[in-house]
């Protein structure tokens, strides 16, 4: 009996033994779990489904011919109009001049939000004097500026450009001064005893730390920027994405407005990647 239970622990503590060189071979992995990374392969393959997924949606949807193609045109029907598009010049033309307007109009947002941001974060005078302002204009809707702008600037290139200004300034600046305030005040003090004076705490003590924040909101800021863009172009345009989409609109060309939001949804993830190049980049700290 006592070498029956004897052998019984062994086995008992073999199976543990075992298990636990098992566990930190093949380490735990679940679908759900929190905070924790997965394995890259299986990175890669969500992403991939997450486009492929709705494509073949939609190819198998338009495959049955329940859905007019005026209302949902298959597949082969607007890579048919990209292929036009590319043929006349004008998606190349159309998205030049979103891209110039975009790129000048978010460049002038990081020009004024940056600065504008840290300082109001780092001095609360500041903060007092402009943060009620910026509440205010920030809840007033920028379409709403546009009858303005174009009576200020004309229907030019400058009424387009303020309008993203404007529809995004704010948001920026705001996102950027809530991230000075997580920056440890031992730090400062720290710094301070070290013989630190503002203009170096500014430089070279709160903005290395808010970096990584700041390119973080001007990623999601740069959907807006878009968002504005294609909104200027949809009422007074004579070149963009916007106005593509319009004038495909009024003719019914329903391939070409999938074909233009399709060019609009990849040129967002070419900027949202270059974002995350920055951010690896500038801060390899952060990403680390």
């Amino acid at each position: 009996m006592l070498r029956k239970k004897n052998h019984s622990q062994n086995s008992k503590g073999l199976q543990e033994i075992y298990s636990g060189h098992l566990q930190k071979m093949l380490p735990e992995f679940s679908f759900w779990q929190v905070a924790e990374d997965i394995p890259q392969n299986l990175a890669w393959t969500l992403m991939f489904l997450s486009i492929a997924v709705p494509f073949l949606l939609w190819w198998a949807i338009t495959s049955t011919g329940l859905i007019s193609p005026l209302f949902l045109p298959s597949l082969g029907q607007v890579l048919g109009a990209f292929q036009r598009l590319l043929a006349t010049g004008d998606l190349q033309t159309d998205t030049t001049f979103s891209l110039f307007r975009v790129s000048v109009g978010f460049l002038l947002v990081a020009v004024v939000s940056v600065p504008l941001g840290l300082l109001m974060g780092a001095f609360a005078s500041i903060r007092a004097l402009l943060e009620p302002i910026i509440g205010i204009v920030r809840y007033m809707p920028a379409p709403a500026f546009i009858p303005l702008l174009i009576l200020y600037f004309g229907v030019e290139e400058t009424s387009k450009i303020m309008l993203i200004f404007i529809g995004n300034v704010f948001f920026n600046i705001l996102m950027v001064m809530d991230a000075v305030k997580f920056v440890p005040k031992e730090l400062l003090d720290t710094t301070y005893t070290l013989g630190a004076n503002k203009r170096q705490i500014l430089l070279q003590v709160i903005f290395p730390f808010i970096l990584p924040t700041v390119i973080n909101a001007c990623r999601v800021n740069m959907a807006g920027a878009w968002n504005l863009v294609i909104v200027s172009e949809l009422v007074a345009a004579t070149e963009g994405l916007g106005r593509r989409i319009s004038v495909a609109q009024r003719f019914l060309k329903t391939d070409e407005i999938f074909a233009s939001l399709i060019v609009i949804g990849l040129i967002g993830l070419v900027f949202d990647l270059l974002f995350q190049l920055l951010l690896r980049i500038s801060c390899k700290w952060a990403v680390d």
